[in-house]
């Protein structure tokens, strides 16, 4: 295996519900995002959980999501073997049943998270049953994460306007019929660039679903997405009301791209030219004195600078999740 399994995950999952914590679960586009997620991991001595969605699947492997599944796992498999932390790959907002049944074949991921939520209640039952008999029927251990009710804005090509808020009975019999491991609940948070100041946030109902599911014997752990504009005093009420997976996308998305906006802005001189007229890339700057320079535009330059921010990112975040110190497997 790749990565430790989905029965192993289940044991941090387990603690979390047990001790009040969460895991962050951070979703990667290219590799010096996943580098800065595991050092920053390691630091903190915390699991770790990367997440893969359709999309990025798709972009890593230029077009084709199974081979981009199937390097990216390479990859992370060759890097966490490095390091002393639980390592664990979630396949994030899925639609494609045939592709979810590709990765049950395929045995990478250690949990898939099936998303129909978009569709109506019994579809989104139907849909999300399937996924779990994928996984039961295999011999890999696969854990299955569902969502039930929308949360607002857009995720890899999933789009909600507005938010609809889980209902705590539904929830019940949602969770009851379709056997997930995991329950994905919409409590206020958006998907993309928002602030937590204009979030419209609902611990008690949060607090209310894992109270209802417990009444009726379905302890599950309950998964918050679209968290990145969550502020830490918010998440921390979240974690007390049984969220214990805490999912972060656009947060890394914009270190990396704003990372990369300060080492050029402040070394524009290196890469451009004074003049326009010199800016003749075509035969690299042949005809005028002025050279770029190479210490600067070296890509690996920005790619150490953006794992390093990433792990000072993911760091904090285990501090603020309340994973940090708590590895399983950490020696």
């Amino acid at each position: 295996m790749p990565f430790y399994s989905g029965n192993e995950l289940a044991t941090v999952y387990e603690d979390a519900l047990e001790h009040g914590f969460g895991l962050v679960a951070s979703n990667i586009a290219e590799p010096n995002i996943m580098m800065g997620l595991i050092e920053g991991a390691d630091r903190k001595n915390s699991d770790l959980l990367i997440q893969l969605s359709a999309g990025a699947s798709r972009f890593a492997g230029f077009g084709d999501p199974v081979a981009g599944l199937k390097s990216m796992g390479t990859y992370i498999q060759t890097i966490a073997e490095q390091y002393d932390i639980g390592v664990f790959l979630n396949m994030d907002h899925q639609t494609d049943l045939e592709f979810i049944e590709k990765q049950v074949e395929l045995g990478i991921p250690s949990s898939i998270m099936i998303d129909a939520s978009h569709e109506p209640f019994e579809k989104n039952v139907k849909r999300s049953q399937r996924a779990v008999e994928l996984a039961e029927q295999s011999d890999e251990e696969i854990l299955i994460e569902a969502e039930l009710g929308q949360i607002k804005g857009a995720e890899d090509n999933i789009e909600s306007a507005r938010a609809f808020y889980t209902d705590p009975e539904l929830a019940v019999e949602f969770v009851d019929r379709t056997g997930c491991d995991l329950l994905a609940i919409s409590v206020g948070t958006q998907h993309g660039v928002a602030k937590g100041k204009d979030l419209e946030l609902r611990p008690d109902l949060a607090g209310e679903i894992r109270d209802t599911l417990r009444d009726h014997g379905l302890d599950v752990p309950l998964v918050l997405h679209g968290s990145s504009g969550v502020q830490p005093e918010q998440l921390q009420q979240m974690l007390t009301r049984g969220i214990c997976k805490i999912n972060k996308d656009t947060r890394y998305q914009y270190e990396y791209t704003r990372t990369a906006y300060d080492l050029y802005r402040e070394n524009d001189r290196a890469i451009v030219p004074p003049s326009p007229a010199q800016a003749d890339r075509g035969t690299f700057f042949n005809d005028t004195d002025w050279s770029p320079d190479k210490d600067v535009f070296d890509p690996r330059v920005n790619g150490r600078n953006i794992r390093e921010r990433i792990a000072d990112v993911h760091a904090q975040l285990t501090e603020v999740a309340g994973s940090a110190g708590r590895s399983r497997f950490g020696q």
